[in-house]
Parts: C-alpha cells; sequence; structure tokens
C-alpha cells in the first residue's frame, strides 16, 4: 500500500535513517561492549539500558525503512495548480467563530507536526479540506463540536 509523503518528508526520514544507522547503531553497540565489560549482565543496569535502545533503534529503523519502500513521493510544487485543497498543499483558514487565520500544510502521517502547522492528511482537518476550493467552508467535526473554517487561500509550494 502506497503512503504519500512529501519530498520534504521524504528527505527528513532518509536524514532520520542515515543517522540511526550511521551514529546511533554504532555508538548503542559500542555502549553494549563497554557494559559487558563491567561483569554480572543480570545486575547490568547499564547493558540492559543500552540493549533497549538498540531494540528501539532497530525497530525504528525497520520502521523507516518500510515507510520509505511504500513512499509515494509527492513534490506540491510539481502539482497542477486547480485551485482545490489535494495532499502537499498549504491552505490559510479562517475560523468563521473566531475569526482567526490559521495555516497548515497537509502532509503524509510521518511527517505531520502540528508545532509546524503540518497536519496529517488522515486528520479531521485535512479530510473536511480535500476537494474544497477557495472560499469554501469546510466544516470540521472536534471533540468541543463543529468549527467551522473558510479557505482564503491555497499555496502549491514545496
Amino acid at each position: 500500500m502506497a503512503v504519500p509523503i512529501t519530498s520534504r518528508g521524504a528527505e527528513a526520514l532518509k536524514e532520520e535513517l542515515k543517522h540511526l544507522k550511521m551514529v546511533a547503531r554504532p555508538e548503542v553497540v559500542a555502549a553494549i561492549s563497554e557494559a559487558r565489560a563491567h561483569g554480572d549482565l543480570k545486575e547490568n543496569a547499564e547493558y540492559h539500558a543500552a540493549k533497549e535502545q538498540q531494540s528501539f533503534i532497530e525497530g525504528r529503523i525497520q520502521e523507516l525503512e518500510s515507510v520509505l519502500s511504500n513512499a509515494q513521493i509527492i513534490d506540491p510544487a510539481t502539482l497542477p495548480k486547480e485551485g482545490r485543497v489535494v495532499f502537499g498543499v498549504s491552505v490559510t483558514l479562517l475560523n468563521i467563530d473566531t475569526d482567526q487565520e490559521v495555516q497548515y500544510q497537509i502532509v503524509g502521517d510521518y511527517e505531520s507536526d502540528i508545532k509546524l502547522n503540518r497536519i496529517s492528511v488522515s486528520s479531521p482537518i485535512a479530510r473536511a479540506l480535500i476537494g474544497k476550493e477557495i472560499d469554501d467552508v469546510a466544516t470540521v467535526q472536534a471533540p468541543g463540536g463543529n468549527i467551522e473554517y473558510e479557505i482564503i487561500d491555497i499555496g502549491y509550494e514545496a
């Protein structure tokens, strides 16, 4: 199953994978060797912590390799500029109730980060926006009740 991801998101995952393989993995192997040298492994907290860290790193490497092998990389700059909200675009919204503006980029699940205003394509907000055009109103079902957003602008930059 193809996993949609922006070109910027794919690069970030590739960098993380490279760091895990080239830096983190060798560091944890060295930490395990050092902890082993301290003797009895049953009561060696450093050894157990290093083994746990190694397990986490190997799991993350497998996850990233799987995501990248199944990735459908989409560059927002190459999308047809039809004026519709689609995967990869940046959308400026106006909350109709509060008159506050907010901007989000719709990205893949593995690259979403609300602190950077990157929301997952599978989030309630993104699902409400997909297919809409400028000046359309999207109703988002939120835990605190429905929120209505007017689409002010759609950007296709990366």
